[in-house]
């Protein structure tokens, strides 16, 4: 089965077609990076009409890199929640009309289901049941999936996710958006134990995530250094907030496996593109003789790849809309797209 899949949830005009769920016949993303980066963060009425402007050119070369037409296509794929909601509404409303105009079925796909879906393409055995730490610029999620199609989460950021978190503090050290990746590099050479930082709890919720203190300790450290004329050393910081992000990130992905009795871990997101949380999280898993997974860095931020890998399973599920198919900025992992 070959599904046309469209992704523009953010500030990525993406398109794929994938086949059955687990084979790449093409994928195609255009970024909006370095226009965001002159205002050192998304602009959510830029993003909305940078993806009106790009997504038939994107759509159509996605088709041409798979040399194939509409013709030959399944099925018709979008992501229809969570995000910018104007962003989304390109990217609904244009598979709105293709649905309408060839008679494919639409599949609407949730964007965090996508991104654990990404892993789908890149380990052919992988299988669920398993547990999936979800982290992003705008989600810090566990998630348990049960199948395909049916998700509990576990544990959930309560303030910052850990990608803004990131982006945040990076900013504020002088690095351009976006920062996380920066932020990433600098650490790989910097001490981790240089700058002692605080390590977060949720009072009643074992293993919830809370970033916004450790964030805004952070920006506090740096800007009482540049009152008091006093150098930081900016790898050695990167290095000490990348590891407390990741400290509390492993520690209770890893404390619900071992409560919830979990052998396969799976990392998705783009923050499991961060190379302390990969090394981490494969480390603990060995360690304990668990499976880890997590996607190439390709396919960690945004694609339309994804998409259409989840698409799959929700199609087999019977999870397809009809021209009454809105975008959501907002939608929990656990709901099929047709609940409340």
């Amino acid at each position: 089965m070959k599904i046309l899949s469209i992704e523009s949830s953010c500030d990525e005009t993406a398109a794929a077609v994938i086949e059955d769920g687990r084979k790449i016949i093409s994928s195609v993303v255009a970024t909006q990076v370095d226009e965001h980066k002159l205002y050192g963060g998304v602009v959510p009425e830029i993003a909305s009409r940078r993806h009106c402007e790009s997504i038939n050119g994107v759509v159509f070369e996605a088709l041409e890199r798979a040399d194939t037409d509409l013709s030959n296509i399944d099925a018709l794929a979008v992501t229809y929640a969570p995000g910018l909601i104007g962003a989304l509404l390109v990217g609904v409303n244009f598979a709105k009309g293709l649905s309408l105009a060839t008679g494919l079925p639409l599949i609407p796909v949730h964007h965090l289901r996508a991104h654990i879906a990404a892993n789908y393409l890149a380990h052919d055995g992988l299988e669920p049941p398993f547990l999936c730490l979800v982290v992003s610029g705008g989600h810090s999620h566990i998630v348990e999936v049960k199948s395909y199609t049916e998700m509990k989460v576990i544990g959930r950021t309560r303030d910052d996710a850990a990608g803004e978190a990131f982006d945040k503090a990076a900013r504020t050290m002088g690095m351009p958006y976006p920062g996380g990746i920066h932020l990433d590099k600098a650490a790989e050479f910097g001490n981790e134990q240089r700058y002692i930082l605080p390590q977060p709890k949720v009072s009643g919720a074992e293993f919830d995530f809370s970033f916004s203190g450790l964030k805004t300790a952070v920006i506090n450290l740096i800007h009482n250094a540049n009152q008091k004329g006093e150098e930081i050393n900016k790898n050695d910081l990167c290095a000490s907030f990348r590891k407390a992000v990741v400290d509390s990130l492993i520690n209770n992905f890893i404390g619900a496996a071992e409560k919830l009795g979990y052998d396969k871990l799976v990392l998705a997101g783009g923050v499991s593109a961060n190379s302390l949380l990969r090394r981490r999280a494969l480390e603990e898993a060995e360690k304990r003789g668990w499976v880890c997974c997590y996607p190439p860095i390709e396919l960690c931020g945004d694609n339309a790849a994804m998409v259409g890998a989840q698409a799959y399973y929700e199609y087999m599920a019977g999870n397809t809309a009809d021209m009454t198919l809105n975008a959501a900025a907002t939608k929990n992992i656990e709901l099929s797209f047709d609940k409340t």
